[in-house]
């Protein structure tokens, strides 16, 4: 599990569509940086230290996994992105955006690229009345008081106003959904995401047990022998493995992730089975199906044939090097009217064709704002 920082933020605007600013702010800090767990009101104060338009200012609690110089690195390129444009003068100036850390943890950090906690923060009461909003018993790390009687010892005499106009917090992954599911063809790169999502957000893990199936390896050298027997194992393993660990796990207070949806075994079973025996399979399948809790989530990744092959040879699985583009297409079509028939299914397809999530942080991110987002 990856260490997780609790930094609070100072975001303001006077120029343009401050509301638009602020939000457009926060849903990139979410996209970048990390979770949004608070947001203050807005407050409306005169420009503090130079003559300009009149600030909206808010105070936000971010979870994070950035250290505090890969944080200011990734608020400074968040500011140029918004439109943010610095000049070299110490002189205050108007401004579309501008992101401050005020603290981070309860640490003192005394560097070239960032003083927190912020030097002037207990001087300014637009940063200190939003602040107090959201965390007005943390303790401010020198001066040893709580961010509330900071506030009530604040000499600025400056006026604020809260405004009616909210602003829009994005749900984090672990809000939004208590149980993900991970699926695609052989090779798509399932277990990887899900192992990735998990050890991100603290997640528990699920994974399909396939290679303590000893019909697996006979399979692939006689797939018409062994299709059926292999077919019944994986759905009773299947069965029992979801519901053991969805038994033992609060779907309403915990976040589960697995790299599996029991629907796979349909899907397998109409490739791999006759005729005959996928109907006799098909009848032991709904009596199960309809006990297994269904995923608030459900992501399908797409992958293209040729990439799946190269997948599956790098892996280096010795019972799987025979498998061939005929098999995976027809598993692919089996997914493809899974998908177009399930009308209630939370769905999202993610085509992984051109990604590289595993050793790519942008593109692994890609694929995380897309569940963040749906």
């Amino acid at each position: 599990m990856k260490i997780q920082h609790t930094t609070y933020l100072s975001l303001g605007t006077n120029q343009g569509n401050k509301l638009e600013n602020l939000q457009n702010a926060i849903n990139t800090i979410d996209r970048e940086v990390g979770d949004i767990q608070k947001i203050s009101s807005i407050y409306k104060t005169p420009a503090w230290g130079f003559n300009g338009n009149d600030f909206y200012n808010i105070c936000i609690q971010v979870s994070t996994k950035q250290n505090s110089l890969k944080l200011i690195t990734s608020l400074l390129k968040i500011e140029k992105s918004l439109g943010r444009q610095r000049k070299k003068t110490k002189e205050y100036q108007n401004r579309n955006i501008d992101i401050d850390i005020l603290l981070f943890n309860d640490e003192i950090i005394l560097s070239e690229s960032l003083i927190v906690p912020h030097p002037k923060m207990l001087e300014r009461k637009f940063v200190l009345v939003p602040l107090a909003e959201i965390a007005g018993q943390i303790n401010h790390p020198i001066q040893k008081e709580s961010i509330k009687n900071c506030l009530l010892n604040c000499t600025d005499a400056s006026e604020i106003t809260a405004i009616e106009k909210q602003l829009k917090r994005p749900l984090p992954i672990i809000e939004k959904y208590n149980y993900i599911a991970i699926e695609g063809n052989i090779g798509a790169g399932k277990t990887s995401l899900a192992k990735m999502i998990s050890e991100d957000f603290n997640s528990k893990l699920v994974l399909e047990r396939f290679a303590d199936n000893p019909f697996l390896p006979k399979f692939y050298k006689d797939k018409e022998r062994y299709a059926f027997p292999l077919e019944m194992s994986f759905l009773a393993d299947r069965y029992q493995q979801l519901s053991d660990d969805l038994a033992q796990f609060d779907l309403f207070k915990n976040f589960l992730v697995s790299d599996y949806y029991i629907f796979k075994s349909l899907i397998f079973a109409q490739v791999t089975l006759s005729e005959d025996e996928y109907l006799l399979y098909r009848k032991m399948f709904t009596l199960i199906y309809k006990e297994i809790t269904k995923p608030d989530l459900y992501v399908y990744l797409y992958q293209n044939t040729d990439r799946l092959l190269e997948n599956i040879k790098k892996r280096g699985r010795n019972y799987e090097q025979n498998i061939e583009s005929a098999y995976l297409k027809k598993i692919q079509e089996g997914y493809k009217n899974f998908i177009t028939s399930q009308k209630d299914l939370n769905l999202l397809i993610v085509d992984v064709s051109e990604l590289d999530f595993v050793n790519n942080k942008k593109d692994y991110n890609k694929i995380v704002n897309k569940i963040k987002c749906i």
